[in-house]
């Protein structure tokens, strides 16, 4: 599926997210985690170690565009999570209201022609497992106006992790502030975070 172009993982924190990676890496299929490091230096040791423990690797959200793209060169899977509020990048409509989002995996993906495929881990109560799950690839949107397609791709990814939640809302695990950035003029959706 990579066509040796390597594949983009559109994901989210989403299940046990960090299953994810774990099971790839097991397999022997490597993959690349963007990241924003934790404040606290201790915990993001802890956690770069379980991720990078099995020949995985982590990317710093500051900055990845060219990282990410040497390593879609060498045909590694990079995963990239779309449920961040950003302080830069374009609103779409997430959940009804217009979410700051990345416009990076859209960029990347026009750039590279990489597939982008949703991949999340998700708890199957009847099993009694964790299952992964991957969707088909996202089919990107191309007019030739660039701005346009890197919005309306955005949009499309946005819709992608929101289907994904809708279909198993408990295991959204995400407590930041989703919708804390906000378009000019709109009031603030977080007060205490004033």
């Amino acid at each position: 599926m990579s066509n040796g172009r390597g594949i983009l993982v559109l994901t989210g924190h989403f299940g046990n997210f960090e299953l994810l990676s774990l099971s790839h890496s097991l397999h022997g299929n490597r993959i690349a985690i963007v990241q924003r490091p934790n404040r606290n230096p201790i915990i993001d040791r802890a956690v770069a170690a379980r991720r990078l423990r099995n020949g995985n690797l982590t990317v710093s959200r500051k900055g990845a565009g060219r990282e990410i793209l040497r390593l879609l060169r060498q045909n590694w899977m990079v995963a990239v999570p779309l449920d961040l509020d950003v302080r830069r990048g374009v609103f779409v409509d997430f959940f009804s209201k217009p979410a700051c989002t990345t416009t990076g995996l859209a960029r990347v993906a026009l750039h590279t022609d990489a597939a982008v495929v949703p991949g999340y881990c998700w708890w199957d109560p009847q099993l009694r497992k964790y299952r992964l799950r991957f969707e088909p690839p996202v089919e990107l949107i191309r007019t030739g106006d660039t701005g346009r397609d890197i919005f309306e791709n955005t949009q499309k990814f946005a819709k992608v992790i929101e289907e994904i939640i809708r279909k198993h809302p408990d295991q959204w695990v995400w407590i930041h502030a989703r919708w804390k950035t906000r378009p000019e003029g709109e009031p603030k959706l977080y007060e205490f975070l004033s």
